[in-house]
């Protein structure tokens, strides 16, 4: 199943999302995001263990329609009243699997970072990106994965495949 504590990397750091108000509708944003289907549960009290280091949301405020937890309000970027202890997490609807993996599961969701759902101590964190192109919805796809960038092979590519590549980035 796609579950687990939720964490965003930002600016060479990554950080947790705290659970003051975390619910259904933010879980159901954070599952659509990272492809993983419905929202079966929102969960706190890191009930998927806690995080380290930065804390950068709270009092997510969702109203469920939005493609990345980036739309939804919240406190300010880095501004919380909690601790680890407090961590949220998701369970989605979905499973993670190599292949969703290597689709680039875990993406680059606004300019702001990226997001990906820790299970455990264990963090998948392969992601696609654009390069070379005039913007950050135009250019060749690669894919990163466990420290190092590398391209997609064109061997039956096709609109779909763009398409898909397009709707994790959050270009439509």
């Amino acid at each position: 199943r796609c579950e687990g504590r939720v964490e965003i990397s930002h600016s060479g750091g990554r950080g947790t999302v705290c659970d003051n108000g975390w619910d259904l509708r933010d879980a159901q944003v954070v599952c659509r995001q990272l492809g993983c289907g419905a929202a079966v549960s929102a969960t706190s009290g890191a009930s998927f263990g806690q995080g380290s280091g930065s804390i950068y949301l709270d009092y997510v405020s969702c109203a469920g329609w939005e493609s990345s937890i980036f739309q939804c309000s919240h406190r300010g970027w880095g501004v919380h009243t909690c601790d680890h202890r407090k961590d949220a997490g998701v369970v989605c609807s979905g499973t993670i699997g190599l292949t969703a993996c290597m689709l680039g599961l875990f993406h680059k969701v606004s300019p702001l970072g990226w997001i990906w759902v820790c299970v455990g101590d264990y963090v998948f964190a392969p992601y696609v990106h654009l390069v070379n192109g005039r913007h950050r919805c135009e250019g060749r796809v690669e894919i990163y994965y466990r420290g190092r960038s590398g391209t997609v092979c064109d061997d039956f590519w096709d609109l779909a495949d763009a398409q898909v590549v397009c709707r994790q980035l959050g270009c439509g």
